[in-house]
């Protein structure tokens, strides 16, 4: 679970470019050129007197900047004046860029004092993720605002997430008549039925509806991050406000991906001020008339009623992270949207931007500490400002001695890299009494790798590094490999269309952990990085429910020796449950499956602490929209011949060829009739044609 927490100091900006790097260019003999790459960090910082007001006569002589205690040199010093009351002087629009879009973000070229005095705010609508009823209440406290609410100082911009696609509707501006036209019009552009959907993609993080995290917040994550990087051509202060019926980090979401979209806002100078666009929610404890009952002990025990509470509460948990960390503030469980407007609106007053040259130039993706003195200004206080920043980091031209030292400062630092996209599953089954046999299994859509020739075939290359906590983080297991697939013309041909899945195992002791997994692709040095923490129960002492092991999905059979599918080839198959007969069964890790193909369903039960021996009975049920689309019939689970614990498998093979395309949950049932003892496990799954 995401907990709620407070950052020390309220984080605002940072933003850095590479400036100033020279191309090298042909020189007479005799010649020659100097190359010079610097990096611009940009802070933004208040200053008020005794009684609260801002001071607005500094100078950059008045301030000092260090930076790991090496003082720099303040190359760049501007003052914010917003004044909501004096209409601020209009500014002459610069040259229009012939090659820009106007449904873009501008560019903010040296000499455009268009943003000068102005407060920046971006209105962000998730379409993909908000209902009906909160998508009206966003956009009419979006038009509520703007009506009423603006400032002269105010500039809004309008961008929405929606078909699996960030979209700037309107660029930052100040015409009321405008916005309001541009806001009412994404509801009517959400409901038009002849609006063409937006082709795939393929962007690396997988924020289309295509396999890849379908069922994770990471998509929304990821398309915050792709805003943010919109507006990082804009060097001022901004404000996000993000529009959202919650966001909730569940067990199969990457948390990796929060925290590179948290630092690359920092980056951008941007805050993030979620709005719960549901508003005050009043539920009834065990869910309304749409809802079928749940059923189970937890209706009478008040466990039903505290796991939907705590899943609302986690909805929110990850909108107020994302605020507390970049300097804003979430509004929760109010009815009143554009109140959250008006927060951010109140919050950022008049400011100084202070830039400087970093005189360390390294791009070593480490964590850099700054800190902000005045210099004899009597009674002035400074307001909170970024107290560090990630450097730059640039993995693609290393040399051979520096690629593994590199790899493993990559999973050491704490500001991932997520430019691959990687969808990883965690499963566990016992192997005796006190330990558990861990698979992994990771996929990587083979459409993001890129191939090299060499020998006269075509070849992919990935690195690979891991690391496993305990929760009090001490390092359990390491995983370390590099996987060199060469591929025939047609199994290249393939791997556009197809992923690759790497596939590991461990042993561990019951217990709470913390993996950290790290791809890279060793032709272009992209990275990607998958953060999510896990639990291995102890099923020694459950007396409740029938003890079973993970449940695993899966659409596919396969050979070892497949290359697209299986890179992995060592001792860690022969531990591996899902191995039969020199067949692998896959693990659908994204729970997307084709009605052309049957999905395998492949769990064990155990006999821990029984006085009988239990008679293990065991179902599968496909529910879509609250209603029965399918069930198995019951198979008795038989104890596995050569299983020192009594383990029983349990293998089911469900037809999906007659059932409509859309979303499913899916139910795995056992039971033991004679204990008079059950297990429930749930995944929701998607069918496609």
């Amino acid at each position: 679970m995401l907990k709620r927490y407070r950052s020390g100091v309220v984080l605002f900006l940072i933003f850095m470019m590479t400036a100033g790097a020279q191309t090298p260019q042909q020189t007479a003999p005799g010649q020659f050129t100097i190359r010079v790459q610097t990096q611009l960090v940009i802070e933004t910082v208040t200053v008020r007197d005794r009684n609260g007001k801002v001071i607005e006569d500094l100078t950059e002589k008045d301030f000092g900047i260090t930076e790991d205690g090496v003082p720099q040199t303040i190359g760049i010093f501007k003052f914010q004046k917003l004044d909501d009351i004096a209409v601020p002087p209009p500014v002459a629009p610069a040259p229009a860029d012939p090659a820009a879009s106007p449904n873009q973000i501008a560019v903010e070229k040296p000499g455009d004092f268009r943003y000068q005095d102005r407060r920046l705010m971006v209105l962000y609508f998730d379409m993909n993720n908000m209902p009906e009823s909160d998508q009206y209440r966003a956009v009419f406290a979006a038009e509520k605002f703007i009506q009423s609410q603006m400032k002269p100082a105010d500039m809004v911009a309008v961008m929405s997430f929606a078909n699996g696609a960030v979209k700037v509707h309107q660029d930052f501006t100040a015409d009321r008549a405008q916005l309001r036209y541009v806001v009412d019009s994404l509801i009517a552009a959400e409901q038009d039925p002849d609006q063409p959907m937006p082709a795939d993609t393929g962007t690396a993080f997988g924020q289309d509806d295509a396999e890849f995290n379908l069922f994770t917040t990471d998509r929304q994550l990821a398309a915050l991050q792709t805003a943010v990087n919109m507006l990082k051509s804009v060097n001022e202060q901004k404000s996000l406000i993000y529009f959202a019926s919650g966001l909730r980090l569940n067990g199969t979401a990457n948390q990796a991906q929060l925290q590179a979209t948290i630092n690359s806002a920092i980056r951008a100078n941007v805050q993030f001020w979620p709005i719960d666009a549901r508003g005050l929610v009043a539920r009834a404890p065990l869910g309304d008339a749409t809802m079928a009952s749940a059923g189970g002990l937890g209706m009478f025990t008040g466990g039903a009623t505290r796991m939907m509470a705590d899943r609302f509460q986690q909805s929110q948990d990850t909108l107020y992270a994302l605020a507390s960390d970049t300097g804003g503030k979430a509004m929760l469980d109010t009815n009143d949207l554009s109140a959250g407007i008006v927060n951010a609106q109140q919050a950022n007053g008049s400011y100084y931007i202070l830039g400087y040259y970093t005189t360390n130039a390294n791009l070593d993706g480490k964590f850099r500490r700054i800190k902000i003195t005045l210099k004899e200004v009597d009674g002035a206080k400074l307001g909170p400002y970024r107290e560090g920043y990630f450097a730059g980091k640039d993995y693609s031209k290393f040399n051979t001695a520096d690629k593994e030292r590199q790899l493993e400062d990559a999973l050491m630092q704490g500001d991932p890299i997520t430019d691959l996209t990687i969808a990883l599953e965690l499963n566990y089954f016992r192997l005796n009494p006190a330990e558990y046999f861990i698979p992994m299994t990771v996929k990587i859509p083979g459409r993001e790798l890129a191939l090299a020739k060499r020998g006269g075939a075509e070849h992919t290359v990935i690195d690979f590094i891991g690391i496993v906590k305990d929760e009090y983080g001490t390092t359990i297991q390491n995983v370390r490999d590099k996987v060199d697939i060469k591929l025939s013309d047609a199994t290249a041909a393939q791997l556009v269309k197809s992923p690759v899945q790497y596939d590991t195992g461990f042993t561990l002791l019951p217990g709470k952990y913390v993996l950290k997994f790290l791809a890279r692709d060793a032709e272009t040095g992209r990275i990607g990085t998958y953060l999510t923490n896990f639990a291995v129960p102890n099923l020694n002492k459950e007396n409740r429910r029938v003890p079973i092991s993970s449940v695993v999905l899966s659409s596919q059979k396969v050979d070892l020796k497949d290359a697209i599918y299986n890179a992995r080839k060592d001792t860690v198959q022969s531990a591996n449950p899902l191995v039969e007969n020199n067949q692998k069964l896959i693990p659908s890790v994204t729970r997307v499956f084709s009605k052309s193909r049957e999905m395998h369903v492949y769990l064990q039960a155990y006999d821990v602490a029984a006085e009988i021996t239990p008679e293990f009975v065991a179902f599968v049920t496909l529910y879509k929209d609250q209603t029965k689309a399918y069930e198995s019939r019951p198979l008795a689970a038989a104890v596995a011949p050569d299983s020192k614990l009594k383990s029983r498998p349990l293998r089911f093979t469900v037809s999906l060829n007659t059932l409509p395309e859309g979303d499913y949950t899916c139910q795995v049932t056992v039971l033991d009739p004679n204990g008079q003892k059950a297990s429930f496990w749930q995944s929701p799954i998607r069918v496609i044609p």
